[in-house]
């Protein structure tokens, strides 16, 4: 196995696009925080994140072998740069490296433990959608949806564990925007879904319902992400910023 195979598998571009999701928690609850603690916690808080979405990148990939041996033959595992226990190992060395910067985050700014629960949690639902919740169809879309937009709470708590109503805001958009996105992609592949046994919603009701209620939580995610230019949100626009690339 080379380098260049192991940032491969782990989506470095990705990871770093899932990581804005965590900078504008942050700056979204900046408000009486010295600039030197800003400063750790987006520095801390984003190689926190990318080392667990890489984390969950790469154990996606392991669980996709036999499917990517036939849609994506180019990736690392399925082309053989990768085998099956280098994955492994990288999988739990960027989990472990993740919970350790937030462990160390922890302890020597004194921020409270609630960043290392929720670390420990994102790498188990990294987990469970790769193991189980991709084949589950709209349960999986559930929990990619939360994976991502909840790098914007984890920001936030790292600033102060008494999170603003607004960041809710956000995470909502997020979520409903993604999952969304989700469901459409269900749509999209469903012949592909049916072959692999995936129980998409497109799947299960049809295209066209699955459309709709697709439709509905994009209606949801406008109307989250427009309340919180009532109460004068901070950095806003960064968030807009990390909807589009997400």
């Amino acid at each position: 196995m080379k380098v260049k195979d192991a940032i491969e598998i782990l989506r470095p571009l990705n990871c770093l696009m899932g990581s804005l999701t965590v900078l504008i928690g942050i700056l979204n609850n900046r408000v009486g925080v010295e600039t030197f603690t800003l400063i750790i916690n987006i520095v801390l808080g984003i190689l926190t994140y990318f080392f667990l979405a890489g984390s969950g990148n790469v154990i996606n990939d392991y669980y996709d072998v036999e499917i990517d041996k036939i849609n994506r033959p180019e990736r690392p595992i399925p082309r053989g740069s990768i085998t099956l226990k280098q994955a492994k190992i990288i999988w739990i060395t960027t989990a472990l490296v993740g919970i350790v910067i937030a462990i160390l985050h922890s302890f020597l700014f004194n921020i409270g433990y609630l960043n290392i629960i929720m670390v420990i949690f994102m790498v188990f639902i990294g987990w469970l959608y790769a193991a189980w919740g991709k084949k589950s169809g709209f349960i999986g879309n559930i929990i990619v949806s939360i994976s991502f937009s909840i790098g914007l709470i984890y920001g936030a708590i790292l600033n102060n564990s008494d999170v603003p109503f607004y960041i809710y805001f956000f995470f909502l958009t997020s979520f409903f925007l993604l999952l969304s996105r989700e469901i459409i992609k269900g749509c999209e592949d469903i012949e592909g879904d049916k072959n692999e046994g995936v129980k998409t919603l497109a799947i299960k009701i049809g295209i066209k319902k699955s459309t709709k209620i697709s439709m509905i939580f994009a209606i949801l995610a406008i109307a989250f992400f427009t309340l919180p230019y009532f109460y004068n949100i901070l950095n806003s626009i960064f968030f807009l910023i990390s909807m589009v690339f997400g």
